[in-house]
């Protein structure tokens, strides 16, 4: 295991880094700004369509997608260090084009789908002249365990029919939020509960698709990102908008969700990153009962405790990419499933501690430690709550010291 980046990437994330800051660092003031005073903050914000071309002209445009010819090529391990860098300024993602859910569907619809709608929806996302809704979580029952999906989708001569509630769903509020990928039951009845879902492309015009709301986090509006609340009454679409075919939606999820889920984590170290740099920056700054923060013992061990948490978070991280990239996503379920579960609690926690050196103005909208808290303790419940990938690697773990049924049977009639 060698995580030494190659010369490419050092490239490309010395290349990164420049943008950073030339463009994203002393415009993320402007960002807060020109969200804040917008009439409608779903609207796009005019610095990141400002931007966008700049990163296009540079060559920091869809990073992502490994081994594709549609995106830069990178594998997992080679985009892990430039979603951390794009992860400290949680906004700057979309300005090359790497942002979710627009990247987890490209790599969905690139993967799974036909040329046809590759043609129709993969292009215009990898331009950037779209976006994207991924729409799988349902309010009624405990989406943890998507096997419990009850949106039905079914077949009527050439089209599907759709009914059901969503919520949850990724990029619905952007109006440039042009398809829907949806989850549902065409085979509610079949004896294998992993193939009973299906996934289908919903454009979004299509009568009977329903906004009903934009869901607040932590009393944020989430704008202009954000997740909706959807209502399906009678959604017809051409059988044509199937994704590889009845029955294979559980199966297009854990593709998905492998790459959506390591990304996450990337732009979760840095965030702790970014946050373990205000802490110091402050602690430096503000000199209680006599002498700097940073004098004081608790707030160095803190700090120090915070590197230790962030490195560990990372190789964790690359050693997940590596395997993903030479055992495929599927074998590498564990790992996945480790840093799932370490990166989104590693980052509450030096988050936390980067709040409590900020004293009141820590919760407070006039630092951005707030803001990446909200984003940290989310991440800990989407693709999969922390206590759904703790139980699936204990299982994981007991099984490698279970006997053999053999040796087990055998034992078992002495």
């Amino acid at each position: 295991m060698d995580f030494a980046y190659s010369e490419r990437v050092e490239e490309l994330r010395s290349r990164l880094l420049n943008f950073f800051d030339d463009h994203i660092r002393p415009n993320d003031r402007l960002y807060h700004q020109q969200l804040a005073e917008a009439p409608d903050r779903w609207q796009p914000v005019p610095i990141v369509e400002e931007l966008k071309p700049k990163a296009r002209a540079a060559g920091l445009w869809n990073l992502f997608l490994p081994h594709s010819e549609r995106g830069a090529g990178l594998s997992n391990l080679e985009y892990a260090p430039l979603a951390e860098i794009m992860g400290g300024v949680p906004w700057s993602s979309e300005v090359f084009n790497c942002s979710a859910p627009d990247t987890g569907n490209m790599e969905t619809i690139d993967r799974y789908g036909t040329d046809a709608q590759k043609r129709e929806w993969l292009d215009p996302l990898l331009e950037g002249e779209i976006r994207s809704c991924f729409a799988m979580t349902e309010p009624d029952v405990a989406s943890s365990d998507a096997t419990n999906i009850q949106t039905r989708i079914v077949r009527d001569g050439d089209h599907y029919v759709i009914n059901g509630r969503k919520w949850w769903s990724s990029g619905a509020g952007d109006p440039r939020c042009a398809i829907f990928i949806v989850m549902g039951k065409t085979a509610p009845d079949s004896p294998d509960k992993y193939r009973q879902q299906s996934m289908v492309l919903v454009p979004r015009n299509t009568p009977g698709l329903t906004i009903k709301r934009m869901l607040p986090v932590f009393g944020f509006d989430d704008a202009p990102h954000g997740h909706a609340e959807l209502l399906f009454e009678d959604v017809r679409v051409p059988a044509e908008n199937i994704l590889l075919g009845e029955g294979r939606g559980f199966e297009i999820a854990q593709g998905r969700l492998g790459p959506g889920r390591i990304h996450h984590c990337m732009r979760a170290i840095g965030l702790a990153e970014r946050a373990l740099e205000l802490m110091c920056k402050r602690s430096l700054e503000r000199r209680p009962f006599g002498k700097p923060l940073a004098e004081q013992g608790v707030i160095i061990e803190r700090i120090a405790q915070s590197r230790i948490l962030i490195d560990q978070a990372r190789l964790l991280t690359l050693h997940a990419a590596w395997r993903m990239d030479t055992v495929g996503n599927k074998v590498a379920r564990a790992e996945i499933a480790e840093i799932k579960v370490a990166a989104p609690q590693m980052a509450c926690q030096v988050i936390d501690w980067a709040i409590q050196a900020h004293g009141g103005g820590g919760v407070t909208e006039d630092f951005p430690l707030a803001h990446f808290f909200k984003i940290a303790r989310t991440l800990r419940i989407v693709d999969g709550p922390d206590e759904v990938h703790r139980f699936q690697l204990g299982r994981m773990e007991l099984a490698k010291h279970k006997p053999p049924r053999a040796e087990a049977s055998a034992r078992a009639a002495e």
